[in-house]
């Protein structure tokens, strides 16, 4: 048995996102900013997991949280690109540009720097989208006090994975 990439709580979880979502026959999709692809990685860590995952969307700048994800330019505008608006809109527009019954959306401030008074290092916000879903989006603000930017990055993807359960 070869090494996994990722810590082994990420893998972990990630394969009970992949198989608790296996039995019921749903599809996810990720749109990532500060995470960087790593709730994906996860996800693919996990053989079978093109069963499950649709896809992910790696949208780090502004630019392509508009171009991408059709985010709207007053949102990010208005309350900036790590704000639950953001996350919700990012996580709309994977749910829009995939066959994902699901999606869940990441962006924040993993640092050292870029880090605010309002939105300090550490500050991930998350939101969730279900396809078909007429209730009110649902999306979280978190404030992680782990002190690396690495830290921050794998609590933010151990978050995610978890909205993604079932």
């Amino acid at each position: 048995m070869t090494e996994a990439l990722l810590p082994a709580d990420v893998v972990d979880l990630a394969r009970r996102v992949i198989e608790a979502n296996a039995a019921i026959g749903r599809k996810v999709a990720v749109a990532e900013s500060c995470t960087g692809g790593l709730v994906s990685a996860a996800l693919t860590e996990i053989a079978g997991s093109s069963a499950v995952f649709d896809r992910g969307f790696v949208t780090y700048s502004n630019e392509a949280k508009l171009e991408s994800l059709g985010v709207p330019l007053d949102i990010i505008e208005t309350f900036g690109a790590v704000s639950i608006a953001c996350a919700w809109a990012m996580a709309k527009g994977a749910i829009e540009h995939s066959r994902a019954d699901i999606a869940v959306a990441i962006s924040g401030v993993a640092g050292p720097g870029g880090g605010t008074e309002l939105k300090p290092v550490g500050t991930v916000v998350f939101a969730v989208v279900l396809r078909d879903d007429a209730t009110a989006p649902d999306g979280e603000m978190k404030r992680f006090e782990a002190g690396s930017r690495g830290d921050i990055r794998r609590q933010a993807t151990l978050c995610a994975l978890e909205l993604l359960l079932p």
